[in-house]
Formats: C-alpha cells, sequence, structure tokens
C-alpha cells in the first residue's frame, strides 16, 4: 500500500487512516500535528520554561546551527537555509525546528513582496 499523501510504501498494518486517507505514519503526524508558528500558549510556555531553566539553554544542535547561520547571513527563505545546513534534513522538520524558535522568540518570519524570510528576533 501506498501513502495518499508522500507516496512512500507503508509495510501492511502500518498505515494511518486519517479522514478516509491511508497515510504512513510521517504523513499521519503531520496531518493531526500541523506546524503553528503563531500560538500564544506555545509562546507563553517557551518564555516561561526559558526564565525559569537559568542560564542553561535548550537549544538543539540544529537550532543552534539555524541561528549562527541566521546571525551570519542575515534573513533567508527557509529553502537557503535548508541548503546551508545540508545534511538529511528535510524542509517539514526545519520548519518544526524553526516553530519551536519562534515561540522562544529567537528568530521570524518576515514578508517582503511575495517572499517569506525567516530572520533572528
Amino acid at each position: 500500500m501506498k501513502c495518499d499523501r508522500c507516496s512512500e510504501l507503508i509495510a501492511p498494518g502500518d498505515e494511518r487512516d486519517h479522514f478516509g486517507q491511508n497515510l504512513c505514519e510521517d504523513c499521519y503526524i503531520d496531518a493531526i500535528s500541523p506546524i503553528k508558528t503563531c500560538d500564544p500558549w506555545a509562546v507563553h510556555s517557551a518564555k516561561n520554561f526559558e526564565k525559569h531553566s537559568g542560564d542553561e539553554r535548550m537549544l538543539t544542535s540544529l537550532q543552534s546551527e539555524m541561528l549562527r547561520i541566521l546571525k551570519e547571513d542575515g534573513p533567508m527563505e527557509p529553502t537557503a537555509l535548508l541548503e546551508k545546513i545540508g545534511g538529511d534534513i528535510g524542509l517539514k522538520d526545519l520548519e518544526r525546528e524553526f516553530a519551536t524558535l519562534r515561540h522562544m522568540e529567537k528568530a521570524r518570519g518576515e514578508k517582503q513582496d511575495q517572499k517569506v524570510f525567516w530572520r533572528l528576533w
């Protein structure tokens, strides 16, 4: 069986039903938990957690790398940032990491003409 979204092969019994679609696990997770960069409760939680965690930074190595690149190279489109990072990460994973940085108020999106650029807060 193939995933109705990404067309990847799904082992029998591993398919997930979501509103009549047969999805692989990754597509199912994306369907039930969409990325939300503008989430006031997530921002409140992230800021509150940061306030109580002291000086200990809770960034992943990928988040730190994203911030380093944005600091050195300035605002850029998500696909350009993805190219700079390289590796096996996909755009969806990068967007999830960006959403976390957005909730921490470390990075934000900015629209210029019809393009969206990510930049430091």
